[in-house]
């Protein structure tokens, strides 16, 4: 029963493509506004992606980490941790670790600052890295700048990146730059946004 004045819970379809499905229909609800943007590629764009929205939202939540879940079972990816630059990246780590718990496959969440801390232990990766495969993960990839930036910290840190997984990919070049790395989005823009006259 659905308490007062809170709205009733989606039922998703317990297998990978319901859930999928029901993240793309989040997404689209919750995530994309049209107006004139700024990037922080420094690019000018006819729309904004803001997963945080999602990957914030109780629901957007639990189906990031169930498809990013779902996606490492498909491919066949082993990681002991899953992170990536702050900010994006941090709820879908946090998402991951709890759900992969549940599952009893446990992924343990790291951060990456910014910039290393200048004070304690002077740590620019926080959290659980271990020395062996891991996933950077991030909200949108447009040029992926800061998703290269968690990598490169990452692997100075003595992680290993198995796979870049991220929520949308604004199909702007971040493929291309990712090349090096095994690099799966969830989404597109195209599948996003098929019906938009124009993304970028």
């Amino acid at each position: 029963m659905t308490a007062p004045g809170r709205p009733a819970r989606a039922e998703i379809p317990d297998t990978p493509d319901g859930r999928r499905a029901r993240l793309l229909a989040v997404l689209r609800e919750k995530a994309v506004t049209f107006g004139d943007f700024t990037l922080a590629s420094g690019r000018r764009s006819r729309y904004y992606l803001d997963a945080r929205l999602v990957s914030l939202d109780p629901e957007g939540a639990y189906l990031v980490a169930r498809c990013i879940m779902d996606l490492l079972v498909r491919e066949g990816i082993e990681a002991a941790a899953v992170g990536g630059l702050t900010l994006g990246a941090d709820p879908i780590a946090g998402a991951v670790a709890a759900v992969s718990h549940v599952e009893g496959r446990p992924i343990a969440g790291f951060i990456v600052r910014k910039e290393a801390k200048e004070h304690g232990r002077g740590r620019r990766v926080e959290g659980h890295l271990p020395k062996g495969a891991v996933v950077v993960v991030d909200d949108v990839v447009t040029t992926a700048g800061s998703t290269l930036q968690a990598i490169r910290a990452v692997e100075e840190a003595g992680g290993r990146v198995a796979a870049v997984v991220c929520v949308v990919d604004r199909e702007e070049g971040g493929a291309g730059a990712l090349a090096g790395y095994s690099f799966y989005p969830l989404f597109t823009a195209a599948e996003l946004m098929p019906d938009a006259p124009e993304r970028a």
